[in-house]
């Protein structure tokens, strides 16, 4: 197989947070977006961030976590609860390392 036949735009997907402490808090599943492929940089900042702390790990994931358009949800004017979050990046981590 060519490198080549790998290539591709990235897709939106959906991304749900299913586990039962979840559903018991909210009552159903959590569903969010992000791409399916990321561009290096990003890639090398998260695995980066992994290693130093969870501030910059937020700060890169942040834009990673995006509404049904594509949009990025998150920003410094809205957040959402923190457990919520945590399990976001664990998400769009346990989909990168795939």
């Amino acid at each position: 197989m060519k490198l080549s036949e790998l290539t591709a735009k990235p897709k939106l997907i959906t991304l749900v947070i299913d586990d039962e402490a979840t559903i018991k808090e909210f009552g159903e599943a959590i569903e969010f977006h992000t791409w399916d492929r990321q561009p290096m940089d990003v890639f090398l900042k998260i695995a980066s961030a992994q290693e130093k702390d969870m501030t910059q790990m937020v700060g890169v994931v942040k834009d990673l976590i995006l509404d049904e358009n594509g949009k990025p949800m998150l920003s410094d004017e809205n957040m959402v609860p923190t457990g919520v979050l945590i399990k976001c990046i664990g998400k769009i981590v346990e989909k990168l390392g795939n």
